[in-house]
């Protein structure tokens, strides 16, 4: 059977609502390939829903599309997803987690929920983590998608984590990835928006949020009053060329940087109180 390929470059900020819009359409896997996301369908019409899907989140999106030759897209596209050390931890697909001790491992089963350890944004905000967490912290994870970054806190220590995701689509993978990663004891996956729920789960001493820049900005009021006195926050999903806004953002709000990390075209920041 032929494949088609839907390569798609979105805008700035875009690449998350893109990728749900595919999988919506039925792709069973992304790969980043540079700064595009590419998937394969196997009929013409599948092709056009998708980049109708793609078209109605992202209207500017760079959308191309070209017939491959006869491959098992179902087993193929796992060659693109690989394991990531990201310190003490390492981030793993299913068919890889054999390789690595129960204790450092993160099994993550690539679906339509966000976060994998494929994209920079995710191994940024792990990479700072260690930084932030102290044994038995509360800690909240808004936008969890996969709940990667939720069941790294409880790998390294947390008490008790509360994995906040607004898509209802994410919520079943997010909990059977904690069941999978045995954490079911430490982290609770909620689902609604984490401006209204983070006040409920206060007060916690770390905050993780892989978001788009303008919302981490919405959230920072909601953040600094659900933060005890000593408490961090580590935030991802921005990019280097947003780098200066974010920190006038930062300092208006009355935060300083403790910490930045940078991959490829991502930056992350690990911020405190001033």
């Amino acid at each position: 059977m032929s494949w088609i390929s839907v390569s798609v470059r979105p805008t700035v900020d875009a690449a998350s609502v893109v990728s749900v819009a595919l999988f919506a359409a039925g792709a069973m896997g992304l790969e980043e390939v540079g700064d595009r996301l590419v998937t394969q369908f196997e009929t013409e019409k599948e092709v056009d829903d998708a980049v109708v899907a793609v078209l109605a989140v992202d209207p500017d999106a760079e959308v191309e599309t070209h017939e491959l030759a006869d491959v098992d897209w179902s087993v193929a596209w796992r060659q693109g997803v690989t394991a990531h050390r990201l310190g003490s931890l390492v981030v793993t697909p299913p068919w890889l987690a054999d390789d690595f001790p129960a204790e450092s491992r993160i099994t993550i089963n690539p679906g339509m929920a966000f976060g994998t350890g494929e994209h920079a944004t995710t191994r940024g905000v792990v990479r700072l983590l260690p930084h932030a967490l102290k044994a038995g912290d509360r800690v909240a994870d808004l936008g969890a998608g996969s709940g990667v970054l939720a069941i790294a806190a409880a790998r390294l220590g947390a008490g008790w984590v509360a994995a906040i995701e607004l898509d209802p689509d994410a919520i079943q993978d997010a909990e059977e990835n904690v069941r999978v990663n045995g954490v079911e004891d430490r982290v609770r996956v909620i689902e609604g928006d984490a401006a209204i729920l983070l006040p409920l789960v206060a007060p916690v001493r770390v905050i993780l949020a892989n978001i788009i820049s303008s919302v981490l900005i919405e959230l920072l009021p909601v953040m600094a009053s659900a933060l005890t006195g000593d408490g961090r926050a580590i935030l991802g999903g921005i990019l280097c060329d947003e780098r200066e806004l974010m920190l006038g953002a930062l300092a208006e709000g009355g935060w300083r940087v403790e910490a930045e990390d940078e991959e490829d075209s991502w930056w992350s920041v690990l911020i405190a109180r001033a």
